[in-house]
């Protein structure tokens, strides 16, 4: 489902030359309030010398993003968000613990504004994700597990579909690069690749 919602704002998005967009000036400011989910690849990596196949859940949680345009239809955006939280599953052990991570992410995008309603916007950038609040159960029950801080590069793609004034309905599809070391008491186990998609709608206001 992640993939074929972000697939679907991808195509509108690459078909800006063929619609109508309503144009962002130079000094514009927008605020985008809304809901997203972080849907992590379907193959998370293993663990301890690849015995133990990871796997990492989904979690949707409000978001708020910011941005300011440097030039015409031209925007740096940051996009903050409540913290999420995945459950982590080992095959042949179950669920062994969770996690908790913030990941503020810095764009660099271009809306295809052309004075109509609809405006695709396409962006590139880096995020950080934060991972605090980890929680074993299960086999891992009373180990110590972390995860490490990740760097990585995004991609975003999405509409703005304009409801009147200076408001409109945005609906978009990010993927993040998100890969973190795992330790249990201190013992590096290997990485968790989460590398997600994050999809969702916001309402935009530009001020």
């Amino acid at each position: 489902m992640a993939r074929r919602a972000a697939l679907l704002v991808l195509s509108l998005a690459l078909a800006a030359p063929v619609l109508t967009a309503h144009a962002q000036a130079a000094g514009d400011w927008t605020l985008a309030i809304g809901a997203h989910r972080v849907a992590p690849a379907s193959d998370n990596g293993t663990l301890a010398g690849g015995s133990l196949p990871l796997s990492i859940d989904a979690s949707a949680r409000p978001t708020l993003a910011l941005e300011y345009f440097v030039r015409d239809n031209l925007g740096i955006e940051l996009l903050a968000a409540a913290p999420f939280q995945h459950h982590i599953t080992i095959d042949g052990l179950g669920r062994v613990g969770s996690t908790r991570h913030l990941p503020p992410t810095l764009s660099l995008q271009y809306h295809f504004g052309r004075g109509g309603r609809v405006t695709p916007l396409l962006g590139a950038g880096v995020n950080y994700t934060a991972f605090f609040g980890e929680r074993t159960e299960g086999a891992l029950a009373g180990s110590d597990l972390t995860l490490a801080e990740s760097w990585g590069l995004a991609a975003h793609a999405g509409i703005d579909i304009a409801l009147g004034g200076r408001g409109a309905l945005r609906i978009d599809a990010r993927w993040m690069d998100i890969d973190s070391r795992v330790r249990v008491d201190g013992a590096a186990l290997g990485t968790a690749r989460i590398d997600p998609w994050v999809y969702g709608a916001a309402w935009v206001w530009t001020f």
